[in-house]
């Protein structure tokens, strides 16, 4: 006899969150071995490969509020791993970078984050891979 289906087995929403949930808890213990807070990582690794975001774009890409990411934003600065400064083109606008400092701290988590996301996808075709990212990007796009 098999089980029916229940709502949350075929609701996009659900399938999202489960997926992210259980892919990114497998890493999340490898972030707090290197000493980093989850939102230190998603901080660093957005930056990663930028010249600069503002704080407002980084609360979008790593979900958090921008008072949140500003406090962050600061402590990171005091711990050497970014620099913040003012947009020229708008004073109330921060920017954001990594320092080299950020970025000898990040660089090695961004290569465990790829091996890691390589380890949960080997059982699936390269092409599916590309298309399952393609999807969501255009997902994102069109609710962002």
């Amino acid at each position: 006899m098999t089980t029916p289906r229940g709502f949350v087995d075929d609701y996009l929403a659900y399938l999202l969150a489960r997926a992210s949930h259980l892919m990114s808890s497998e890493f999340h213990a490898v972030v707090a071995a290197k000493g980093l807070s989850l939102m230190e990582w998603r901080v660093m690794a957005s930056l990663s490969g930028k010249d600069a975001l503002s704080v407002g774009e980084l609360a979008d890409i790593v979900l958090a509020k921008q008072p949140t990411v500003t406090k962050l934003v600061g402590r990171m600065a005091q711990a050497g791993w970014v620099q913040r400064w003012d947009a020229p083109h708008d004073k109330r606008q921060s920017l954001v970078r990594l320092t080299p400092a950020g970025q000898r701290k990040v660089r090695p988590l961004l290569a465990q984050a790829r091996a890691h996301e390589s380890q949960v996808m080997a059982d699936f075709q390269p092409q599916a891979v590309d298309q399952l990212k393609q999807v969501l990007e255009r997902l994102i796009a069109a609710r962002g």
